[in-house]
């Protein structure tokens, strides 16, 4: 088991990684540092050798899959994930593999979004992309998560090894913090110098494209862990959908004694029923969830007795 992972996703990032694990290997000396070369054409993965990195491959396409074999393969006290595109300070390492090691931190989060990220990104549809995230996040969750689209995460031992990753993409930083907030997890935000990608370092990241996948992700995992809210709204909406229509069509009744719009009224009962049965699945999928936050807390003590039997090998 390695002190310190420092966990490198690339692809096509030959003009950055060399410096990005350069930086680390001083930063971090103690670090073990690993990149994960996923499918690269541009020779990303011999300048990694040559600088001193293990280098390990995904053949699946996407970050989501990159980061599940890297939490899948690698076991470490403390785990830094950073992307190899050199947009993130190592400077800041010491300080949350601190936090993860000594204070019980089970996700650190690099906080780009209170510094200099707004000044530095020259795409403002990312600006505003991370920003409606956050916002959408944190009120829908009730925390206060700075950024949740960062690249730049220490994680600790039950972190990574209690972590479903289902998303293939981009997307995987938004589920990973709304796992972190559901599972109580103790999270802290810890801010850093963002800087934009240097000359010559083009993005793997579209705007609109995986803005969207991040938005769908935003709402299947509110369905998935907040399901009586999620089904409550929209048992609400239909009630109030069916009270509109519904109230000409009663108004109409009082004043002749006859029920002019047939069709209105048939619509509005099906409205009705179908607000009773959102409510029921709401109901139902918030007790199995409450089930599964049970059966979790058990899978915490299995893991936590896993790395306590590691640490006794090591």
């Amino acid at each position: 088991m390695d002190k310190i992972a420092v966990l490198i996703p690339c692809y096509n990032e030959a003009k950055t990684v060399g410096k990005v694990v350069n930086d680390w290997k001083n930063a971090l000396p103690e670090a073990v540092i690993y990149v994960y070369d996923n499918n690269s054409t541009d020779g990303t993965d011999e300048i990694a050798k040559k600088s001193g990195a293990i280098v390990r491959y995904e053949r699946q396409q996407g970050k989501g899959n990159v980061v599940r074999r890297m939490f899948q393969e690698i076991d470490a006290e403390c785990y830094i994930m950073i992307d190899g595109d050199d947009t993130y300070p190592a400077e800041n390492g010491r300080d949350m593999a601190n936090d993860v090691l000594d204070k019980g931190v089970d996700m650190v989060v690099g906080d780009r979004l209170s510094s200099t990220y707004f000044q530095e990104n020259k795409r403002p549809f990312h600006n505003f992309g991370n920003s409606i995230v956050r916002m959408s996040i944190n009120k829908m969750f009730n925390n206060d998560i700075q950024d949740i689209m960062t690249g730049y995460r220490a994680f600790s031992y039950r972190f990574v090894k209690s972590f479903p990753v289902v998303s293939a993409g981009f997307e995987i930083e938004t589920e990973m913090t709304i796992h972190a907030i559901d599972k109580n997890m103790h999270i802290k935000n810890e801010v850093i110098t963002y800087r934009d990608r240097p000359e010559g370092s083009e993005s793997k990241l579209n705007t609109v494209q995986d803005g969207l996948k991040v938005i769908k992700t935003i709402l299947h995992l509110y369905c998935d862990y907040r399901p009586m809210q999620f089904f409550g709204v929209i048992s609400v909406f239909l009630t109030l959908l069916a009270l509109v229509f519904f109230i000409p069509v009663f108004n109409a009744y009082i004043h002749t004694g006859i029920v002019l719009k047939f069709p209105t009224l048939i619509v509005c009962g099906f409205s009705v029923i179908a607000a009773i049965i959102s409510l029921f699945a709401g109901l139902i999928l918030s007790a199995i969830q409450h089930k599964e936050r049970r059966e979790y807390e058990f899978r915490l003590q299995q893991i936590d007795r896993w790395y306590k039997e590691l640490k006794k090998r090591v």
